[in-house]
C-alpha cells in the first residue's frame, strides 16, 4: 500500500514537472515576435495563399500586375496583362475578411475586319467579377509555428458586361504552414473552385495544389519560390513554377518582382509580374 502511494505521488510530481517544463519551453510562446510572423506576408505574388491572419483592426492592401492571368482565377485567358487588387481586413474571433477584383487588359486591335456572315469571337476584358471571402483560423492558437487556416470565397456575378457567362463560383482552400527557424517558412495549399452549386458543376471544377518556400536573403531582401498544379476531372494536370525577390523597407511594406511559367494548359507560358503590399497599422 505504501509502495503504491509512493509511486502515485512520484507520478503526479513527474507529470506536474513535465507540464511546467513544457509551458516554459513551449516554442510557440513569444513566436509572434519572430520576423516570420511580425513582417508582412502578403497573399501574392504566386498561387499560394499564406496562413497569415491580420489582427482585429488591421487592414492590408495588395496590388500587382502580371503578364498572364492566374490559371485558378475566374475568367482567365492567355497572353493578356492582369492587374489585381486585394483588400484584407482583420476581424474578431480569428477571422479575416477579404475582397478582390482584377482588371483584364483588352486584346490589341489587329485591324482585320470581320467578314459578313462570320462569327466574331468575344474576348472579355475590363473589370473581372469580384470575389469576396474570409479566412478562419483552424489551429488552436494564432501565430504558432504550425498553422492551419480555412479560406472560403465566392465570386459574384458582376464585372464588365463583356463577361457574359458570369456565374456564382464558390471556392475553398485548406492553408497549412510550418515555420522553419525564425525567418523561413513552408506554405502549402489545397483548393477547389467550381461554377454554380449543382452536383454536376463539380465535374467542371478546378483543383489546385501548391507548395512554397519563402525567407530572407538579408535584413530587407528575401526570396519566394513555389511549385503548383491545377487540374480538372476531364483535363490534364497543368503544373507550374513561380519564383521572385522582394524588398521590405519596413515590416509593413513589401515590393516584389516575380517570374514564372505554366508548363501546360490554356494559360501555359512565361509570366512576369510585380506588386506592392502595405499593412496598417503594422
Amino acid at each position: 500500500m505504501r509502495k503504491t502511494t509512493l509511486l502515485t505521488t512520484a507520478g503526479l510530481l513527474l507529470v506536474g514537472s513535465a507540464r511546467t517544463l513544457a509551458q516554459t519551453t513551449d516554442p510557440t510562446i513569444g513566436n509572434e515576435d519572430t520576423p516570420f510572423v511580425r513582417n508582412i506576408r502578403p497573399d501574392r505574388p504566386g498561387q499560394t495563399i499564406t496562413t497569415n491572419m491580420l489582427n482585429p483592426g488591421q487592414f492590408q492592401l495588395e496590388a500587382g500586375v502580371s503578364s498572364q492571368p492566374d490559371p485558378f482565377s475566374p475568367g482567365s485567358a492567355a497572353s493578356r496583362n492582369l492587374s489585381t487588387g486585394l483588400l484584407r481586413v482583420g476581424f474578431f474571433n480569428n477571422i479575416e475578411l477579404r475582397v478582390s477584383q482584377g482588371y483584364l487588359a483588352p486584346l490589341p486591335m489587329t485591324g482585320t475586319a470581320v467578314e459578313p456572315g462570320s462569327t466574331e469571337v468575344l474576348r472579355p476584358s475590363g473589370l473581372m467579377p469580384m470575389t469576396v471571402g474570409a479566412k478562419f483560423l483552424a489551429s488552436s492558437n494564432p501565430n504558432t509555428r504550425s498553422q492551419v487556416v480555412v479560406l472560403a470565397e465566392m465570386t459574384l456575378r458582376n464585372g464588365d458586361k463583356s463577361f457574359q457567362t458570369t456565374a456564382y463560383e464558390p471556392a475553398a482552400r485548406l492553408l497549412v504552414s510550418q515555420q522553419i527557424g525564425e525567418r523561413f517558412g513552408l506554405e502549402a495549399n489545397f483548393g477547389f473552385r467550381q461554377r454554380g452549386f449543382k452536383a454536376a458543376d463539380t465535374k467542371r471544377g478546378t483543383y489546385l495544389g501548391t507548395l512554397a518556400l519563402n525567407g530572407p536573403l538579408g535584413n530587407s531582401f528575401g526570396f519566394f519560390a513555389e511549385t503548383y498544379a491545377t487540374w480538372q476531372q476531364q483535363a490534364k494536370l497543368a503544373p507550374g513554377v513561380t519564383s521572385g525577390l522582394y524588398w521590405r523597407p519596413w515590416p509593413g511594406l513589401r515590393l516584389d518582382v516575380t517570374a514564372g511559367r505554366t508548363l501546360s494548359g490554356t494559360t501555359s507560358g512565361t509570366t512576369l509580374g510585380g506588386g506592392l503590399s502595405i499593412r496598417l497599422p503594422r
